[in-house]
């Protein structure tokens, strides 16, 4: 199985960025493909699982991924449990000028069962082709000026953020 590995860097903290990119609700707002996500455990560590309903094609797919890696703020490792294509992504985050800045690292690659064997080629390159959209996204919400949920904004004088 042939992986995709992209890196971007980001002009945001490694625990900022950790948190939102491994935040599956959070996943609609930087993938295009992402309809809805939903959490299927309470707590949020290796084990617990989140289904994701994605715009495929012209077709809505929905599947159930479980984390198998979480090692805050450094390392995240899902793989899907379930449907003819199963993904299996990570996404890696090292910090760059004494943590003022991130490294990320992207990797994703599919594994296919019954039918959808024949089909990994196309859902390859049709991830190839989306993915670097999907990393842009985060990249821009990240460091833009949106307040991001759980985030504190200091305020000015005027109660402006700064």
């Amino acid at each position: 199985m042939s992986h995709l590995v992209s890196t971007i860097e980001i002009d945001r903290p490694p625990d900022e960025v950790f948190a939102y990119l491994t935040d599956p609700t959070r996943f609609p707002d930087w993938q295009p493909d992402v309809l809805s996500v939903r959490m299927e455990t309470g707590r949020w560590d290796v084990g617990s699982r989140f289904t994701t309903t994605r715009r495929i094609g012209h077709t809505d797919r929905t599947m159930t991924q479980e984390v198998t890696h979480h090692d805050p703020p450094t390392s995240w490792a899902v793989n899907g449990v379930d449907g003819p294509i199963r993904p299996h992504a990570s996404i890696t985050v090292d910090p760059l000028d004494d943590g003022m800045r991130s490294r990320v690292t992207f990797t994703l690659g599919f594994e296919g069962h019954g039918i959808g064997i024949p089909l990994v080629p196309m859902i390859n390159r049709m991830a190839a082709k989306a993915a670097p959209t999907s990393y842009d996204n985060a990249k821009r919400l990240l460091e833009g000026r949106q307040h991001l949920p759980g985030q504190v904004h200091d305020q000015g004088p005027s109660g402006d953020p700064r």
